[in-house]
């Protein structure tokens, strides 16, 4: 189940609609189907790549005007998937932080798949979307320059235009802010 598929819906009627169309269709995963912030409906799926592309396409199709974006990630890091299900990464010693921020779920998704195939980085959380308004942020950890290499690169990757909001590097977080974050 190495491809993720993800939806992005202005309709939660529509969603719930889609959804279950895009189970129907073909043999995937629901990873999540929910209703998010601001009224926006939100569909994670994986499973082989043609079964994603097949029910995504159903997606996009079904959801004409309301699709806010799309995406069909094929061959994602097993290190994102985990952190989706909030499985990752445990409180080690962590020498440097990368945080990212988008205003978009599918650029935080492309982004955080970047920076773990760019550098020997780890993922300490993926935030898509709900409860911050629709915005996304990816953390992530490792030594400080591999975490510098993987911010550079998932920030460099051509997303949306405009859908970086702001990233930042912390050398040496402080121990009660890295609580805070696992």
């Amino acid at each position: 189940m190495d491809t993720i598929g993800f939806v992005e819906l202005s309709s939660i009627a529509s969603g719930i609609e889609i959804a279950d169309a895009m189970l129907k269709t073909a043999n995937i995963n629901l990873v999540f189907a929910k209703a998010s912030c601001p009224g926006k409906y939100y569909i994670l799926i994986n499973g082989q790549v043609a079964n994603v592309e097949k029910a995504i396409n159903v997606g996009i199709e079904m959801g004409k005007g309301f699709v806010v974006s799309s995406l069909v990630l094929p061959k994602i890091h097993q290190k994102v998937i985990l952190a989706i299900n909030m499985s990752g990464l445990t409180n080690n010693k962590v020498d440097a932080i990368g945080v990212m921020e988008f205003y978009s779920v599918t650029s935080s998704l492309i982004a955080a798949d970047t920076a773990v195939k760019a550098a020997p980085v780890n993922i300490i959380d993926i935030r898509l979307g709900t409860g911050i308004g629709g915005k996304s942020f990816v953390v992530i950890c490792g030594d400080t320059s591999s975490v510098k290499d993987a911010v550079d690169a998932a920030s460099s990757v051509r997303t949306e235009e405009g859908m970086l909001v702001n990233k930042v590097i912390v050398s040496k977080p402080d121990k009660k802010l890295l609580s805070s974050l696992f």
